[in-house]
């Protein structure tokens, strides 16, 4: 039965595939209206320089140029940010780097828009350049936000790790660094802002959060948030990277002065330097085990770069510090993060949310631990991993989970096979080297306690006779519309062909959150589990009224209402919704928030998902490049509600954990991109993807009420550690910055030795 169900699962067709495949789909920058004018945005000349003038004359006389904006026609707060809106819309007096908008233009082509843009003229006085968090803590370092350079604190202490570590029989320190990644999603930032006759404003652009977008228009706008619409999906493409504002207050100022719908669609250089990128982080770890191998003690430090703004760094921050032990019982922990600003580009939100970054130092530690031990890594996980009823990283309360075993024990039986396997085939080789790795990782879903972190959805019978299921999310390729789809017709039994599913339109779906933080899937769920007894209710209650057949003889199914034991539908839902067209409409609502911790205790979280992560790489020793040959994941995050999309989500995460791990850095010289388009930033191509393979841990805990947890970001987070792991394992070479570089390996070579490996074929 449940083979067939997964069967069932797995040949339904996703609602957007089609159109995504032939390129029918329409997305919101592809979009045109009559009279629609063309945006673009100027910025800054320089990384820090103070502005000394703007002058705009000669732009305004371009023929064809409808409008030129500066911060002087910012109507309401010129300022924006998700937790703290330090972000100016429009500089006037400071430029903090090289993405600060400092005018926006409207004319009737792009070409003449981006020919007005250069007859801006702006007096810039360049002032010092704050490239590196180090620079940033020095006490004679400029200031570049009035409450100075650190942006965000936090921290987590447990047990006292100074007597933790005199117990200790094997300590190790290193200091870890990785980068700053591009979120390198196809379709850049952009869409059209359309002024209603009406007064209000219609958004067309991709977002993660329709409402929180509203709100922080509202501000810069000066008006209502209920005369301003966010049309927010489809996306192509986000990983975090827009959740935050981007383009809209520039098409919406735009817009309102010029009376026209205005497109503003990035070019590739523009999303690059305007665009939110992963943090980078140095992370200083000491950690110690008994001699019997059990941790004692855990000491971390994070200097993180949030750039010049602060987005959602405290946030990201506050994540790494709870995830610095991971899924592992430490009696002793202390662990202070701080993040900073820069003149770098702006840092914030990223798939894996900063769990990437500390689960590569962590996992790091763990093995380098083992091999001082003389012990099996997954045997010195084993001993020290957490226990399905421990309390949380932070000692909160938690839902009861034994995932991190699990994922464990997945990958356990193919890591002894993968190490024979690549045993065998470095004595078949010369230059070439084959090594196997493995971590595992816990991630927190959902925003964490103290964060505003609503939850909803609406189910009604439409006049039409559709079920209608509406949320306030977005699709940006993570795959909600099929999820929404299979708990609808699992939990109501009705067919696809019943269903309508509304999203990312705040004129008519009901608040449900953000688009982010893995917490899509586990709130759908939520929420049809609320709705459906009283709207299934509702259905049965009106048929047997039209048919008078007993309400308990009757049963939702395919097409319609069914007598129990029925094959055909009675009353269709259409012929139903016309019958209760007489009443009110049958509408069910649920408004909750998304299940936190009953402890007060800062951004942790309740709902865990654990990966584990076996990969086999094949180093080349002459040209220090890395191949991936395998890539296994076993992922514990509860039932699986589509089968294609879960194992779409694990591999595509995985995918963008070996580029993080082997070649993505967006590399800043002085406050500048040195790569400012994809000719020149490394990505996975099909040609570095591995053999993959999912292994989805559906148990949960007995008695555990909160469902499927999401997918999104899981996937990412332990695939580089494992991968450094298993370079160590070929060559005998610790990784400590990513991305891994060819020339770090040609040395490593050279200092071992190369005709260690010079074996006959």
């Amino acid at each position: 039965m449940e083979h067939e169900e997964n069967a069932r699962k797995q040949s339904r067709v996703r609602p957007d595939g089609a159109g995504k495949v032939s390129g029918s789909l329409q997305y919101l920058t592809d979009l045109y209206f009559p009279d629609m004018l063309f945006g673009k945005i100027l910025r800054s000349s320089f990384p820090h320089a103070r502005i000394l003038s703007i002058c705009t004359e000669k732009a305004r006389q371009l023929p064809g140029v409808k409008a030129v904006i500066t911060h002087k026609d910012v109507p309401g707060l010129n300022g924006f940010g998700l937790i703290v809106p330090d972000q100016p819309v429009l500089c006037m007096e400071i430029a903090r780097y090289v993405g600060d908008a400092i005018a926006a233009v409207a004319a009737d082509t792009i070409e003449t828009a981006e020919k007005a843009l250069k007859l801006i003229e702006v007096e810039y006085e360049p002032l010092p350049v704050i490239d590196t968090p180090e620079k940033a803590m020095a006490p004679d370092a400029p200031q570049l936000h009035d409450n100075g350079n650190v942006m965000h604190r936090a921290g987590h202490k447990k047990g006292d790790v100074g007597k933790g570590f005199e117990q200790c029989s094997f300590i190790v320190e290193e200091t870890y660094r990785v980068p700053r990644q591009m979120h390198v999603y196809m379709e850049t930032e952009g869409g059209v802002i359309v002024p209603e006759k009406n007064g209000t404003l219609t958004v067309y652009v991709g977002t993660q959060h329709g409402y929180k977008d509203r709100f922080q228009l509202a501000r810069i706008l000066g008006m209502p948030e209920e005369q301003i619409r966010i049309i927010s999906s489809p996306i192509g493409g986000s990983f975090g990277g827009k959740d935050e504002l981007n383009i809209q207050p520039y098409g919406a100022m735009l817009a309102l002065i010029t009376g026209c719908p205005v497109k503003i669609h990035q070019t590739r250089k523009e999303s690059v330097i305007s665009g939110l990128k992963r943090h980078p982080m140095k992370i200083i770890m000491k950690t110690g085990a008994s001699k019997e191998g059990k941790l004692l003690a855990h000491k971390v430090e994070i200097l993180a770069d949030t750039g010049a703004y602060a987005t959602l760094g405290p946030a990201i921050l506050d994540f790494a510090v709870e995830h610095a032990a991971g899924p592992y019982m430490v009696p002793n922990v202390d662990v202070e993060g701080v993040s900073v600003f820069t003149n770098n580009g702006v840092a914030g939100e990223f798939r894996g949310f900063g769990g990437n970054q500390i689960t590569f130092a962590l996992e790091s530690q763990i093995d380098r631990l083992a091999e001082k031990l003389g012990m099996d890594p997954l045997e010195f996980r084993r001993r020290n991993i957490r226990k399905a009823a421990d309390a949380g990283p932070l000692g909160q309360r938690i839902a009861e989970t034994n995932g991190a075993s699990e994922v464990l024990e997945g990958i356990s039986p193919a890591f002894e096979k993968r190490k024979a396997e690549a045993e065998k085939w470095n004595l078949e080789h010369k230059w070439k080297r084959r090594g196997v790795g493995a971590a595992i990782a816990m991630h927190g879903g959902g925003l964490g306690y103290g964060r505003l972190d609503p939850a909803g959805g609406r189910l009604s019978l439409t006049n039409a006779g559709k079920i209608q299921a509406a949320f306030g999310f977005e699709e940006c390729g993570q795959g909600i519309l099929a999820v929404i789809e299979t708990i609808m017709v699992e939990e109501l039994s009705c067919g696809v062909e019943d269903l309508e599913i509304v999203i990312g339109d705040t004129a008519v779906v009901p608040h449900s959150g953000s688009t982010t933080a893995s917490r899509g899937t586990s709130m759908v769920w939520l929420a049809v589990q609320r709705m459906k007894k009283d709207f299934a209710d509702g259905l049965l209650t009106g048929a047997s009224r039209m048919t008078n057949i007993p309400e308990a003889n009757l049963r939702l199914g395919n097409g319609g209402i069914f007598r129990r034991k029925g094959t055909h539908p009675i009353v269709t839902y259409r012929e139903l919704a016309q019958f209760l067209s007489k009443d009110a409409p049958l509408i069910v609502s649920s408004r909750f928030d998304f299940p936190t911790t009953p402890d007060k205790i800062d951004s942790g979280h309740f709902l865990y998902s654990f990966s584990g992560v076996l990969v086999q790489v094949e180093v080349d020793i002459l040209t220090g490049q890395i191949k991936m040959v395998h890539l296994d994941q076993t992922i514990s995050a509860g039932p699986v509600v589509n089968p294609a999309g879960y194992t779409g989500q694990i591999e595509g995460g995985g995918v963008m954990g070996i580029g993080y791990a082997l070649m993505e850095e967006a590399v800043m010289v002085e406050g500048r991109y040195a790569a400012e388009n994809l000719d020149s930033y490394l990505v996975p191509s099909i040609c570095d993807v591995p053999e993959l393979k999912v292994m989805p841990v559906e148990t949960l805990a007995e008695g555990d009420q909160y469902g499927p947890r999401g997918v999104g970001e899981i996937g990412t987070v332990a695939v580089a550690p494992a991968i450094t792991k298993a370079i160590h394992d070929a060559l005998g070479h610790w990784v400590q910055t990513l991305p891994v570089s060819a020339e770090e390996i040609i040395t490593a070579c050279g200092e071992r030795g190369m005709n260690k490996w010079m074996k006959t074929t």
